[in-house]
């Protein structure tokens, strides 16, 4: 399955680290999460890659070209941001009519992608995508989802002050190939996928839950927590 990787962002609450690094260059443990991301990707049987391209792109364009991935991997430099639908929207060629796999290159995953394609394909029958979620502990600085018996989203609030529940959308979707169509026919001018193309999917949209680590690392603070806990994991399997 082919998988675009948004990772144009300024990353500006990583500064002073993306003054001179893009974000989905910054270091998790000793790899740049951008490999980290190819690793997973391609272990579980993913790809071709497009990756968006911004900010210190020129980094970007080195770091793949002297990757193992570098065969698998299109580049599109965007000079001015399209936002995360309009990326999506600009390249909806490269998925040749078939399913495909959304990720925001600037969260750390340790889920089971196998598992996440396989939720997908066993999707009830009127969802037309399939969103993976987490339980978070800070349920205000997420989109947080509410989910009927079925595991379909019936509700969805994005950062909002008291949201009811912890689960929370982790921005990596496996879209159908007729999700896809919509998209194209129906919401041509959409800019955001979170504020603009989830919240007209209610009833629409499978949820995958994960159990392992997710993190966003949008922050310093954050950054440093998932460093943290990769550390202590380290730890206790020597």
């Amino acid at each position: 399955m082919r998988a675009l990787l948004l990772a144009a962002g300024l990353g500006t609450r990583l500064r002073p680290m993306t003054d001179t690094t893009p974000k989905c260059l910054v270091p998790v443990g000793n790899k740049a999460l951008l490999q980290i991301w190819l690793e997973r990707l391609t272990g579980a049987g993913f790809g071709p890659f497009l990756i968006n391209t911004h900010y210190l792109a020129e980094q970007v364009h080195e770091f793949i070209q002297s990757s193992p991935y570098r065969n698998q991997v299109t580049l599109v430099h965007e000079p001015k941001l399209l936002g995360t639908a309009g990326t999506l929207i600009r390249n909806l060629d490269f998925f040749q009519g078939e399913d495909a796999l959304i990720i925001h290159a600037d969260n750390y995953c340790l889920a089971d992608f196998r598992a996440f394609k396989q939720a997908h394909e066993k999707r009830p029958a009127a969802c037309l995508m399939t969103m993976m979620t987490f339980q978070t502990d800070e349920p205000q600085s997420c989109g947080i989802v509410e989910v009927d018996d079925n595991g379909v989203v019936t509700g969805f609030h994005e950062k909002v002050k008291n949201p009811p529940g912890n689960l929370a959308n982790g921005a990596i979707y496996i879209l159908s190939k007729q999700m896809l169509e919509l998209i194209s026919r129906e919401m041509s001018d959409a800019s955001d996928i979170s504020k603009e193309i989830i919240p007209r999917m209610m009833g629409r949209i499978h949820v995958y839950r994960t159990t392992e680590i997710f993190a966003d690392i949008g922050s310093i603070p954050s950054y440093e927590n998932l460093r943290n806990k990769i550390s202590l994991i380290s730890q206790s399997r020597t």
